[in-house]
C-alpha cells in the first residue's frame, strides 16, 4: 500500500494480471483522476473536471468513478472515456 491511499474511497490500485494499469494506483485529487506509478514516482492526469466524486473502482481495464450527480467510466485500454 502506497501511504496516504490506503482506506481512501478516492483511490484504488491497479492489480497487476487484472487488465490495463497493474501495479498502479488511480486516484482523484482536486476534480482530477490520476494514476500514480510507484516505480517512476510520477503521477499522470487521466481526466479533468471530475465534480463531486464520492468512489472510484477499478475492474479489468475499467476505471468507474461515481459522482454524486453522474457515474464516469474511464477505458484505460484506450485512454478514454467511455
Amino acid at each position: 500500500m502506497i501511504h496516504g491511499f490506503k482506506n481512501s474511497p478516492l483511490a484504488c490500485e491497479g492489480i497487476i494480471g487484472d487488465g490495463c494499469g497493474g501495479g498502479r494506483w488511480f486516484f482523484v485529487e482536486d476534480e482530477i483522476l490520476k494514476a500514480y506509478d510507484p516505480i517512476s514516482k510520477e503521477n499522470i492526469t487521466l481526466v479533468q473536471n471530475i465534480k463531486k466524486a464520492k468512489k472510484i473502482s477499478k475492474k479489468r481495464c475499467v476505471i468507474t468513478i461515481e459522482c454524486e450527480d453522474e457515474t464516469i467510466e474511464f477505458d484505460l485500454s484506450h485512454m478514454q472515456k467511455k
